[in-house]
């Protein structure tokens, strides 16, 4: 069962190597960043905002770190209202990706982005997801498929990120024609598990958590589909 969102930053306050590791990913996504505000969607424990304290921080739970409780699906913002939604971890929760793209198409402004950084399946990731996560790997799924009714929000498939910037990306495209994807980098080998996310335990040394990341980085070219846990999508709102 996931943490509470309370939970997670506790966890966060105590563990360096998380902050580590999170904090590279969360400098990774602003390097991405349009001009523009910015919405981060999926709040949860509120660690983003350390990073960029302007961000506008959502999520469909409550929490006092919060600006605002609201549905991914059904954002409560005019059009071309940002430059930017930012989510991690987020997109293989939300129980429709389509509704959610066509949202982020409509709240974008022209060459806004959607930058989103989630689980990779990839040959080496994918065993380990499925025997050490909580979270299911189905890679069967359609994640475009319309979900109905009522789900809990911490229901997911880890595999839905992937499906999108893989398999089903021709198919997302045609659906949602006004966002393209502009990127889709595999990354993070070791680092990721090691330092165990968000769980008590970690086997990286924090002060090793740097060096490790940066060589990673620069082997994502090379290994990323093969070996990497992590995916980095970015999505364009087109002109």
């Amino acid at each position: 069962m996931e943490k509470a969102p309370a939970t997670y930053r506790d966890i966060w306050q105590r563990k360096p190597v998380l902050r580590a590791v999170y904090g590279d990913i969360y400098r990774r996504m602003l390097d991405e960043i349009a001009p523009g505000p910015i919405l981060e969607v999926g709040g949860g424990s509120g660690n983003f905002k350390l990073f960029a304290p302007a961000a506008i921080s959502s999520d469909i739970l409550p929490a006092p770190w919060l600006d605002l409780v609201c549905d991914a699906q059904q954002l409560p913002f005019a059009d071309a209202s940002f430059g930017n939604i930012v989510m991690v971890d987020v997109l293989h929760h939300i129980p429709s990706p389509l509704r959610f793209l066509r949202e982020a198409a409509r709240v974008l402004r022209p060459g806004g982005r959607v930058i989103a950084c989630e689980p990779a399946i990839t040959p080496l990731s994918g065993p380990f997801y499925r025997r050490f996560h909580d979270e299911p790997v189905d890679m069967t799924a359609d994640p475009l498929a319309d979900a109905s009714g009522p789900r809990n929000p911490y229901d997911s498939n880890q595999a839905i990120p992937t499906l999108l910037a893989g398999r089903h990306r021709t198919a997302a495209a045609r659906m949602v024609p006004a966002l393209a994807l502009a990127r889709a980098d595999y990354f993070s080998f070791l680092a990721y598990p090691l330092s165990g996310g968000f769980r008590e335990w970690s086997l990286l040394p924090s002060a090793l958590a740097a060096p490790l990341l940066a060589v990673e980085w620069k082997l994502h070219h090379l290994l990323g589909r093969l070996a990497g846990f992590r995916l980095l999508a970015v999505y364009e709102r087109k002109a």
